[in-house]
C-alpha cells in the first residue's frame, strides 16, 4: 500500500521535474502520454462531510503571497497543474472557459501553478495557449500541492464558500459544457 507520505513524495517529484522531460506531441496527435480527459462525473469524488483543507501558501502574479483564505466566501475550484503536464495542457482550454463562465457567480478557478520559472513561465503559457480567464498562481517548490495530498497533476479541489473541500478530481478533466459549471455551482454553494 502507498501511504500518505509516498503519495505526497510523488506527487512533489512529479511536480517538480524538468520540463525537458515533457515530450512533445506530434503534429495533430498525442505523444501516448496522454489520456483522453475524462468527465467530471467520472472524476469526481466527494469528500463527505467536508472538511477544511490544509494551510497553504501560495504566489499571486504580483510576488505576493496567497493563502485560501483571501478567497472566503466565494466557491473555489483549485487546480493544480504546470505547462509541462500533457494531461493539464489538455483541460487547461476547457478550465480556462469554466472559469469565464463562474465568475459572475462568485466562484474562481485558481490554476495553481508548480513550475520552476514562476509567474514568467505561466504568463507565456497563457499568452501562447490564448487563456484569458485564469489568474497567475504558482507554487514552485511544490509545497502547497504536498500538504494537499495530491497524488499528482492535475488534481483540482472543489472548496465551497465556507472554505471547505467538497470534491477532488484526479487526472485532466473536460471543464466544458453546463453539466461541469452545475456541477461547481451546487458544491461550492
Amino acid at each position: 500500500t502507498v501511504t500518505r507520505a509516498a503519495a505526497g513524495t510523488l506527487a512533489v517529484a512529479l511536480a517538480t521535474r524538468k520540463p525537458a522531460l515533457r515530450r512533445a506531441a506530434p503534429a495533430g496527435g498525442a505523444t501516448g502520454d496522454e489520456a483522453p480527459l475524462k468527465s467530471i462525473a467520472a472524476a469526481l469524488v466527494t469528500v463527505d462531510p467536508p472538511q477544511p483543507p490544509p494551510k497553504i501558501r501560495f504566489t499571486a502574479s504580483d510576488g505576493s503571497s496567497r493563502t485560501l483564505a483571501d478567497f472566503a466566501g466565494k466557491g473555489v475550484v483549485l487546480n493544480l497543474w504546470a505547462t509541462w503536464c500533457a494531461p493539464c495542457d489538455a483541460e487547461m482550454p476547457s478550465l480556462d472557459a469554466l472559469a469565464g463562465a463562474l465568475a459572475a457567480d462568485g466562484i474562481l478557478v485558481v490554476s495553481l501553478a508548480s513550475d520552476r520559472g514562476g509567474a514568467a513561465v505561466v504568463e507565456q503559457y497563457y499568452k501562447s495557449h490564448r487563456i484569458t480567464h485564469l489568474g497567475v498562481w504558482t507554487d514552485p517548490d511544490g509545497a502547497a500541492m504536498h500538504a494537499l495530498g495530491a497524488r499528482g497533476i492535475p488534481t483540482t479541489l472543489i472548496l465551497d464558500r465556507q472554505g471547505r473541500e467538497r470534491a477532488r478530481l484526479e487526472g485532466g478533466i473536460d471543464w466544458a459544457g453546463n453539466a461541469a459549471a452545475a456541477i461547481i455551482r451546487k458544491l461550492a454553494g
